[in-house]
């Protein structure tokens, strides 16, 4: 990973952090980058607990073997998101790689192979008049997926770090380190499932890497300048999986989980198969119908959960 120490200087110059905001005028950044992936090309990426809990534990190792900085990131069942600043080229390997082994453990788990071979990863660049609004939807993701989470609490982000007193969630009284409890450096490169040197200061809280030893936290804050300002950026940004439903928007839409179970139950009851993967396009299209006229989700969801693409089949829902 970019030494923020070393680079600090370049760092604030190509994010224009030292200088002075002015109204309608941009700031040229270079090295910012969302990389993230279609929900609609897998099934799932995390089932459980265990399989989000290994999802950030394969960040740090795969993050420290880049130039890269992590601002913000999010992991959802069926996608991921990443907020980037660096270089594009280890920005894309870095993404590619975290797919690369999330692969390896889903097939080593579930015997799936090569579960991931279809799914899309895309990336957009990023200005500075994105990039306060890109940190906060990313973030926000649990909350557009209709998951029972604040920001603070959803487990599997970046979201709980920044502006927060440190002695608290930040630096739990649970918090040991890597180094503890005698762990071996080769069980430690098992556990994690990597060749790297890691180090043994870095804290870890209930058998996972401690998120803030891997994201640019104190970056983000520079970003922000102020916690008044991250909150104003957490209410604006665009809520973008609440549709509008009859002129009114709609804020009871149900989890992909929960929708993902009604899902089998109908294609089953529908076509008689319960892997919808096997279904072609056009029973995927009458069964996103059906489940649009059941449940009170959004469009994007819905087309989400059917493995359609949205932009498609918006209209024909």
């Amino acid at each position: 990973m970019i030494d923020v120490n070393k680079m600090e200087s370049a760092i604030s110059s190509d994010l224009g952090l030292g200088l002075t905001a002015l109204k309608g005028q941009s700031i040229s950044i270079n090295k910012c980058w969302h990389f993230y992936t279609s929900g609609e090309s897998v099934d799932v990426l995390f089932r459980n607990d265990e399989d989000f809990r290994n999802g950030m534990n394969r960040i740090y190792p795969v993050a420290d073997c880049y130039d890269i900085l992590i601002l913000s990131f999010v992991l959802m069942d069926t996608h991921i998101h990443f907020i980037l600043y660096g270089d594009f080229e280890p920005c894309n390997r870095f993404i590619h790689e975290y797919l690369r082994r999330t692969s390896l453990y889903l097939s080593s788990k579930y015997q799936e192979r090569k579960a991931l071979s279809n799914i899309q990863i895309s990336h957009q660049v990023i200005d500075d008049r994105y990039l306060k609004t890109a940190i906060c939807y990313v973030i926000k993701n649990p909350i557009n997926a209709g998951l029972t989470y604040n920001v603070l609490d959803y487990p599997w982000s970046s979201g709980a770090l920044y502006f927060r007193e440190p002695g608290l969630w930040t630096s739990p009284m649970w918090m040991h380190y890597l180094g503890e409890g005698n762990l071996s450096r080769n069980k430690m490169k098992k556990q994690f499932r990597t060749h790297s040197q890691l180090d043994v200061t870095i804290p870890m809280v209930e058998g996972m890497i401690f998120p803030g030893a891997y994201t640019a936290v104190e970056l983000v804050e520079k970003i922000f300048r102020t916690h008044k300002a991250f909150n104003f950026f957490m209410c604006i940004s665009k809520d973008m999986d609440i549709e509008a439903r009859e002129g009114v928007v709609s804020h009871l839409t149900i989890p992909i989980s929960e929708l993902r179970e009604h899902r089998m139950q109908l294609s089953m009851e529908l076509f008689g198969q319960t892997k919808f993967r096997e279904l072609n396009v056009a029973q995927r299209l009458k069964l996103a119908r059906v489940l649009k006229n059941k449940y009170n989700s959004s469009t994007k969801q819905i087309a989400r959960a059917c493995g359609l693409i949205y932009e498609e089949v918006k209209e024909l829902l």
